[in-house]
């Protein structure tokens, strides 16, 4: 099985002097392909920066980080960049969506960028599945926060990455469409042998992975019974 994202000896500080903090502590972590892995602790433990540090939207302190073999930590930014674009969909906790764009452009936009055309029938798919496909017309403020999180889920997997990263991809919905996104975030993962991380400090969200791990002062331990 291949092993899409290793983590070595990660060790992120933030200040300096008696001012600093350690939020990541010589943390070690894979996710293979196929995997749906989800990490829990409680607010502060330190799972968004382990969660931003992974897909390299901050810099580690010392260790290193590879996607897909590729020494992700020593590239230049301009290809760690193009890395993330290619082979990552960020879940974040804001959705980021683009003001004047309709919720169908913001997908079109992806495939410019991308220098393809639209994937009509993977877009459809993926607006049903979430339950917003009679948005696409609209624009993210005429939506709720619930339906503009779900609009970004379908938008980081739109692009096809080998490598989900999700920060509390429920939080803003109610218990029914949370459900129905961990289970569809499940899907991609072993239907199309996508390496997929959750962090969520709501419990019920992780009976569906194939991994559970808890984040404790700045390391990651496996639980074995969830």
């Amino acid at each position: 099985m291949k092993t899409i994202l290793n983590m070595s000896h990660i060790t992120k500080k933030f200040g300096k002097g008696h001012n600093e903090v350690t939020a990541l502590n010589d943390l070690n972590f894979q996710v293979n392909e196929g995997e749906f892995i989800s990490v829990i602790g409680p607010s502060g433990s330190g799972k968004s920066t382990f969660l931003t540090i992974a897909g390299g939207l901050q810099s580690t302190t010392s260790g290193n980080i590879s996607i897909n073999d590729i020494d992700f930590t020593s590239l230049p930014e301009k290809k760690r960049a193009k890395i993330r674009f290619d082979e990552i969909g960020f879940i974040l906790q804001t959705s980021n969506l683009i003001p004047f764009l309709t919720i169908e452009d913001q997908f079109t936009l992806v495939a410019k960028v991308k220098k393809e055309k639209v994937n009509k029938d993977m877009l459809d798919n993926l607006l049903k599945s979430l339950d917003i496909d009679h948005l696409r017309n609209s624009y993210p403020s005429d939506l709720s926060g619930g339906e503009r999180q779900r609009v970004a889920i379908a938008r980081s997997l739109y692009n096809d990455p080998s490598l989900i990263l999700a920060d509390e991809p429920t939080a803003s919905l109610d218990t029914e469409h949370a459900y129905n996104v961990v289970k569809l975030l499940v899907k991609e993962a072993h239907d199309k042998k996508k390496a997929t991380v959750m962090v969520t400090h709501d419990t019920r969200m992780i009976k569906w992975s194939d991994r559970v791990f808890q984040m404790e002062d700045g390391t990651l331990k496996e639980i074995h019974d969830f």
